[in-house]
């Protein structure tokens, strides 16, 4: 079929109508001899510009039947032509094509047909799209409600085990160094080092811990959330936390979520790495921001160099833009280090605004 020679619709057209019109002119001549009973030779006879006028005739009539089968033929070579323009949009996946009226007839019936195809065939891939973004959402969601439980379970494994076998060894040696037998020397050292490693480890694992806490609020609103939050760090670490955090209007949860896992790394940065006495917290608004200040009186670092917290400190910086916000980190050596992060409301300009 594809190596066959396309013939033209135009030329079978054409065709037509010379053999039409040939055969018509042939018919009536014939029975106008018949009905005035002429000769034959009659036809010949009559002459114009010296040629016989039957001849003249089948040439004019010819030259009129192919005149109008091309312009009959070029208008359906052009809607057709029209059609498999269509279809070839179809098949390229261009389904928002649409096939202009192309008359009240068969072929204007088929480019209505065609339309109504590629109406429904629009709503069918906007369909199997839609549930492809569903399914990819279902899926995100099932993985974060795996790492949830994973990291609850770390977290857990390694309170009861990894932290009272540090607390214990804590204990150990300070009643050993409590015991007054113990004399001043190496041993004396060792064990007072050894004493603060396991006191530096269980802050550490402290800070790992309240790390591995969900990443989401479970429910509860952003203040609640982190007064909660803020209040177990005061009770497991030995810092001094102040807060302050106003009433807050009614946020979007991924906002919410995102600046409740900004505070968790901010503070977490400070146990592990700020070696501070101190820190405050501030969250409130202002000019339609959210404004989230974290200040600790810490070692600080250069931040020309590179830190261990750096990693958490430019997470801050990732989650802050995904939210449309901005996060400011600055810190010196032996200044501290404050994080401000300030996020524009825009759900509640839209809600005016509408």
């Amino acid at each position: 079929m594809k190596n066959r020679k396309l013939t033209s619709i135009r030329w079978r057209m054409l065709q037509g109508f010379i053999w039409s019109g040939i055969l018509l002119s042939v018919l009536t001549l014939f029975i106008l001899l018949v009905y005035y009973h002429l000769d034959f030779q009659v036809l010949f006879s009559v002459k114009w510009l010296g040629l016989p006028f039957v001849i003249i005739l089948e040439v004019l009539i010819v030259a009129v039947s192919a005149l109008f089968g091309y312009v009959f033929g070029s208008g359906v070579k052009k809607r057709l032509e029209l059609l498999s323009e269509s279809i070839l949009n179809y098949e390229r996946g261009n389904f928002g094509h649409r096939v202009p009226s192309l008359g009240e007839d068969e072929i204007g019936l088929m480019a209505q047909q065609l339309n109504e195809m590629a109406q429904r065939v629009e709503k069918q891939v906007a369909s199997l799209q839609r549930l492809s973004t569903e399914k990819a959402e279902l899926n995100e969601q099932v993985k974060k409600s795996a790492i949830s439980e994973e990291r609850q379970r770390l977290a857990r494994e390694l309170h009861d085990a990894v932290s009272q076998q540090l607390f214990a060894i804590s204990m150990m040696t300070s009643a050993i160094l409590e015991n007054p037998e113990l004399i001043e020397g190496t041993l004396k050292k060792r064990i007072v080092s050894v004493e603060k490693m396991a006191g530096n480890a269980q802050n550490e694992m402290r800070a790992l811990l309240l790390h591995l806490r969900p990443a989401t609020l479970e429910g509860k609103g952003l203040k609640e959330g982190l007064e909660e939050l803020l209040s177990e760090f005061e009770t497991k670490q030995p810092l001094v936390i102040h807060w302050e955090i106003a009433d807050l209007p009614e946020l979007t949860k991924g906002i919410e979520d995102h600046l409740f896992r900004i505070v968790q790394e901010s503070m977490s940065n400070v146990f592990r790495h700020s070696q501070a006495a101190s820190v405050s917290i501030r969250l409130g608004t202002a000019g339609g921001q959210l404004h989230l200040r974290i200040i600790d009186n810490g070692t600080g670092f250069n931040m020309t160099q590179s830190k261990p917290s750096s990693y958490g400190l430019q997470s801050i910086q990732e989650r802050a833009n995904e939210i449309g916000g901005v996060a400011e980190i600055i810190s010196f050596p032996e200044k501290g280090t404050q994080v401000e992060v300030k996020v524009p409301i825009m759900e509640k300009r839209r809600e005016k605004e509408s």
